[in-house]
């Protein structure tokens, strides 16, 4: 990740707390432009299917499994079938507090998705994946 000039974090969860704990740790690593995050999955959909990608800049997206209205595979089928001009610059990552058999072995039938992570978000987890 470290090619990129600028790094870029949307999150989306329906818990305004787990926002919140991904907000200061990601603020922590001193290493995001900007973090945007959403409690509507369908809400982020819309804002990166509009949105116009900087070729000198990344977006990481964490992403939940369990919401409501759209869920975190809902969401990560949905945003595999936009436009590759509009993913490239994307890297997902599945988020959720149960670790359930069957959400992990889901998560490999997803190319866009880079890795499961446990939820909250602890710093540790999120230098692994920025390294």
């Amino acid at each position: 990740m470290s090619q990129y000039k600028k790094l870029h974090f949307i999150v989306i969860d329906d818990s305004k707390l787990d926002c919140f704990i991904a907000e200061k740790i990601i603020r922590n690593t001193g290493k995001s432009e900007s973090i945007t995050c959403f409690q509507q999955a369908k809400d982020a959909l819309d804002y990166i299917s509009t949105a116009h990608p900087d070729e000198h800049s990344h977006t990481i997206i964490l992403v939940d499994i369990q919401m409501p209205v759209m869920n975190g595979f809902e969401f990560v089928e949905a945003f595999e079938q936009l436009p590759l001009h509009l993913t490239s610059n994307y890297t997902l990552y599945i988020i959720s507090s149960s670790i359930n058999d069957t959400d992990l072995s889901k998560v490999h039938n997803y190319p866009s998705v880079k890795q499961f992570l446990n939820k909250p978000i602890n710093s540790n987890s999120l230098a692994m994946l920025l390294q």
